[in-house]
């Protein structure tokens, strides 16, 4: 099945964001029919609200790879790269791949 990047629109802040191609991928090896309906920024503001933190401990930085802007849970201390999901996506991807396969 093909896939291609579609543009959605969050039910929270009515901003686009776009589905990528690589998580509609993921999506369907989960089985799961829905596509998203908030943004990656509303997305953990509403997670850090159902766990019952405080959203004032959120903090809005600037990805370290592409620079856009994007909401973390957490209040960075300024010594780690930041990113945004898809790039932090792109990056773990990137460590997986060059990882040494072992023999089971």
């Amino acid at each position: 099945m093909s896939f291609v990047d579609k543009t959605l629109i969050c039910k929270d802040c009515s901003c686009e964001f776009i589905f990528t191609a690589g998580e509609q991928e993921f999506f369907h090896a989960k089985n799961l029919i829905n596509v998203p309906k908030r943004c990656h920024n509303c997305r953990i503001l509403m997670r850090v609200q159902r766990n019952g933190a405080n959203p004032d401990n959120t903090a809005c930085v600037n990805c370290a790879e592409c620079g856009a802007p994007t909401q973390v849970p957490f209040q960075p201390k300024g010594y780690r790269p930041i990113y945004c999901g898809p790039c932090f996506r792109l990056k773990k991807g990137q460590a997986n791949e060059a990882l040494p396969q072992t023999k089971t």
